[in-house]
């Protein structure tokens, strides 16, 4: 009796294994598809910064137009309804996988694909600390919120500029500031660019300048009459009291209006916090 119970758990234990193996297999073979023509040009839209693109053969080319945007087409005519291959796409947080499937009829093929959420799965990111999507929301948070920080702020050329918000949320600080133009001539933005320096110069020799590249702006426009706002991340950083942090815009002439906004660590230090 003991020995038929033994046989029949094991068999069952067998069973429940080929049983997930199959599932497991079938998920992994299961792939939602797009249609491609040679004649057509599909755009596959991702709802998030995309990190990386592969196509399993060399049938169909594409390369990548934008953060979010891959562009795919065949090389040449295929077979009806014949594989041209797999195209994986890994962004942020998540990724998606499709069968390519050819049709030589053109009005089936897709000349925009855009990538619901239930076709991508989630996965961590060792080189993703907070994706763009979640920057986007941090920085429409500050904006819309009274502003906390007074004691920053300058002016020249009847140009205007102060800081509204420093804010700490992640490895990152949210800059947010705004420009006032009181002159009858609209500004338009050449460059806003991120420094670090020291406060004084003493040397040309000993001094350093250090340029930090802002991995998100909430605000891409660069014109504007009157005002203008936009926020600003940047990753964390410590810096001595000698050094400044320092926001310069200019303006898109030869001899056009620069302004510049400095940041004392100290006040860096002072930066919010988001409740999360």
């Amino acid at each position: 009796m003991k020995k038929f119970l033994f046989t029949a758990v094991a068999l069952m234990a067998m069973s429940t294994t080929n049983v997930s193996a199959e599932t497991t297999q079938s998920n992994d073979v299961y792939l939602s598809t797009i249609y491609v023509n040679e004649q057509v040009t599909t755009h596959l839209i991702m709802p998030e910064t995309i990190r990386l693109v592969d196509i399993s053969t060399d049938t169909v080319v594409g390369n990548q137009v934008n953060d979010n945007i891959v562009r795919l087409k065949p090389k040449g005519a295929m077979q009806d309804y014949e594989q041209a291959g797999i195209v994986t796409v890994i962004g942020e947080r998540h990724i998606a996988q499709y069968k390519l499937i050819y049709r030589s009829c053109l009005p089936f093929a897709s000349t925009r694909f855009t990538v619901p959420y239930w076709d991508m799965q989630e996965y961590q990111n060792p080189n993703v600390s907070m994706s763009v999507g979640e920057m986007s929301r941090y920085a429409i948070r500050i904006y819309n919120t009274k502003r906390s920080v007074e004691n920053i702020h300058t002016k020249k050329d009847k140009m205007k500029a102060w800081v509204n918000h420093i804010c700490s949320a992640g490895d990152y600080f949210f800059i947010d500031f705004s420009l006032e133009n009181k002159t009858k001539i609209p500004y338009d933005i050449s460059e806003i660019r991120v420094k670090l320096e020291d406060k004084k110069q003493k040397k040309a020799t000993n001094y350093q300048s250090i340029e930090l590249t802002p991995e998100y702006m909430l605000n891409y426009n660069k014109h504007f009459k009157k005002r203008y706002r936009n926020v600003l991340v940047v990753k964390k950083l410590t810096f001595p009291e000698a050094k400044v942090l320092k926001i310069e815009v200019s303006e898109n002439q030869i001899s056009g209006r620069t302004i510049e906004l400095h940041i004392n660590y100290d006040d860096v230090l002072d930066a919010d916090c988001f409740d999360d």
